[in-house]
Order: C-alpha cells, then sequence, then structure tokens
C-alpha cells in the first residue's frame, strides 16, 4: 500500500507491507544468485514459456553444488 498524501497507513496496511517485503526480499536474493552463478541467465532471449524448466535445472546445480539435497 502506498502512503496516501499528508496521510499515514494503518497498522494491517503496514504489516501487510511489511509480510510482502520480506517475501519480495526472498525471491530478489535467489534470482541475484541464479543470475551471478549462471551467467547464460542474464541474456535469456528464448521463449518465456522455457524460461522456467532452464531455471529449475540451474537450481538443481545450485543445490548440488553446495550440498543441499535431502
Amino acid at each position: 500500500f502506498k502512503t496516501p498524501k499528508g496521510g499515514s497507513l494503518n497498522v494491517n496496511q503496514k504489516a501487510h507491507n511489511s509480510l510482502h517485503s520480506a517475501v519480495r526480499a526472498l525471491g530478489e536474493r535467489a534470482n541475484s544468485i541464479l543470475k551471478t552463478t549462471f551467467k547464460a541467465l542474464r541474456r535469456w532471449r528464448g521463449c518465456p514459456w522455457r524460461i522456467g524448466d532452464i531455471v529449475a535445472a540451474a537450481l538443481v546445480l545450485l543445490h548440488q553444488e553446495n550440498g543441499r539435497t535431502t
């Protein structure tokens, strides 16, 4: 929620913004790690429907590299 001009947000709106920010930060961090580790993802020009499969494969490789498999 945006703060209205000359006003303020209520408690629920502030809580919503805080939670949204926390979730977004996790996604941004994951995106950053994938893009810095796999340089090919920076310049993806292929079909947008296939990028999900490619990112999933890159994530598996990243987890294998860091020993994060269960």
